[in-house]
């Protein structure tokens, strides 16, 4: 196995990855993913002992122990664009060996949980209500750089309905069934199919002053059904983070306040509340299953 050129696997002068800057053995195997640094912060108030702290950019990633689990929580940024990064080191924090720059003979798997904000596209998914994801839709491509080919008839029906532009190739990925397993049943999660947008604006048919050139196309996605399962929110990180969590061998799935209602244009008058609830409600799952 040849060695990673240095200008694919990027070090630090401290020996740590290049954009988060974290080195082999900063971080736990369940990992948390955020997409604002003060909300990883705020979880990490949660913890009873921190053990790392260290920030680069929107990347602040805090390792420390609840309820006496291991547990790092980092701060993406927005977009599966950051995914792209983030999931990439991290693996490599754990797969790679940095002194040899060569893949290792035994993979370690992480687990993923992501604690998110989210827009329903389903009525019977109100605002201030919880979900879990257990499958994704991707409109970004990350998937069409990777060898990643998976399609789901329904989707691919539904989106020639909508008629959005031919260069837009959904793909569709999975949650972890070992962690819908953890989550699943709990109350008061319900569970749905996400759609991941590459934008927050058009390409999730909001209108300021620029017109989205699909919006009225989108609406036919509001209040359906993917087989048996609801087509249930649109979001910007959880098809790419279970596409990497898939193709790496980890295990991700994907928790989501729910803040918008995109059907009817309401937003959450308690979104602080309704977030402080998730993170709370997952971090005792977390540890406890």
């Amino acid at each position: 196995m040849e060695s990673i050129k240095e200008s694919e696997l990027i070090l630090n002068k401290d020996g740590s990855i290049y954009h988060l800057q974290l080195l082999p053995g900063d971080c736990a195997t369940d990992i948390i993913t955020v997409g604002d640094p003060e909300r990883a912060k705020s979880i990490a108030k949660k913890f009873d002992s921190i053990l790392v702290s260290k920030k680069n950019r929107e990347f602040l990633t805090i390792t420390g122990l609840y309820k006496k689990k291991k547990l790092t929580v980092i701060s993406t940024g927005i977009g599966t664009d950051n995914i792209d990064i983030v999931f990439t080191e991290l693996d490599a924090l754990f797969n790679i060996n940095f002194k040899t720059r060569k893949v290792k003979t035994k993979l370690t798997s992480l687990r993923f949980y992501r604690i998110g904000t989210s827009g329903s596209i389903h009525e019977s998914v109100p605002v201030d209500s919880l979900l879990i994801s257990s499958s994704a839709i991707g409109l970004d491509g990350l998937a069409h750089f990777y060898s990643y080919t998976k399609r789901n008839v329904y989707v691919d029906r539904l989106f020639e309905e909508m008629k959005l532009s031919p260069h837009i190739k959904p793909y569709y990925v999975n949650a972890s069934k070992n962690l819908l397993d953890k989550f699943i049943g709990v109350s008061p999660f319900k569970t749905g199919i996400t759609i991941t947008a590459n934008g927050f604006y058009n390409p999730q048919a909001r209108s300021l002053r620029l017109q989205s050139k699909f919006a009225k196309n989108f609406k036919k996605c509001h209040n359906r059904q993917i087989g048996k399962n609801l087509l249930s929110n649109l979001e910007m990180e959880t098809a790419g983070i279970y596409l990497l969590a898939h193709l790496m061998g980890h295990e991700a799935i994907s928790l989501n306040a729910i803040l918008a209602n995109r059907i009817n244009g309401d937003f959450s008058s308690q979104a602080k509340k309704v977030v402080n609830k998730l993170i709370d409600l997952s971090l005792d799952i977390i540890v406890s299953r």
